[in-house]
């Protein structure tokens, strides 16, 4: 798998330029799949999707129906390849083999969660695995935060599935706000401490609530080409 990983720059052909808004982009990226300009350039449609890693079954439900809503639209399901919502949001694209891009926070010569072997076999088949960490680097506290600023960068705007208030997601969300992309979260029930983070997003108006992917794709659509230029100011 290692020689199969290339390395790529801002000036590569493949550059994702939508990076290029993040007030600190990555000067290298390491990728195994397929073509970025084919799955995640700036004319492409892309989406994240992300949340808690104890989620419920209802989280996994949502994930797994947004994603396969946007990937039978021929958008790519952006999210971290960790366990949880990201897993089933990754899943629920790869179900109607659609394409999913995983941001991971390690080398890819050895993907983190390893249990996620096979998962990460099918995305790079059929979108790509992304890391800022070379071959050789194990995925570190740190690293997670850095990569979910990529995660944010990558797509048109965010939904944010279950997430509690010490989050990973959480900063995705912000991440994105920063980015000044749209911030989507889907509610849950207000005893639920895996959808505090959420509430507190929306609650906070970081978030705009939706409850169907008809109603996040009424918000994003329209910035499937604006979005690049509300993304680059």
């Amino acid at each position: 798998m290692k020689s199969e990983i290339r390395r790529i720059t801002p000036h590569s052909s493949e550059w994702p330029t939508r990076l290029n808004a993040l007030a600190k982009p990555p000067g290298e990226l390491f990728v195994l799949g397929r073509n970025l300009a084919e799955i995640a350039a700036e004319r492409h449609r892309t989406v994240a999707i992300v949340g808690a890693r104890n989620c419920t079954y209802y989280g996994e439900k949502i994930a797994r129906d947004f994603a396969t809503y946007f990937a039978a639209l021929d958008w790519s399901v952006v999210s971290g390849g960790a366990f949880g919502i990201d897993y089933n949001a990754h899943r629920g694209a790869l179900l109607i083999d659609g394409v999913s891009i995983a941001v991971l926070a390690g080398g890819l010569d050895a993907p983190y969660p390893r249990s996620h072997d096979g998962l990460f076999a099918e995305i790079a088949r059929r979108g790509a695995l992304i890391s800022e960490q070379p071959p050789g680097v194990r995925a570190a506290k740190g690293h997670f935060l850095a990569r979910n600023r990529l995660i944010a960068a990558l797509s048109i705007g965010t939904i944010v599935v279950e997430a509690a208030y010490k989050s990973g997601a959480i900063r995705t969300a912000r991440d994105s706000a920063e980015l000044l992309r749209p911030v989507l979260a889907t509610p849950g029930a207000i005893t639920s401490p895996q959808s505090a983070g959420v509430h507190a997003l929306i609650r906070d108006r970081i978030a705009e609530l939706v409850t169907s992917p008809t109603e996040a794709l009424e918000i994003l659509a329209p910035l499937d080409h604006q979005g690049d230029v509300i993304s680059a100011e």
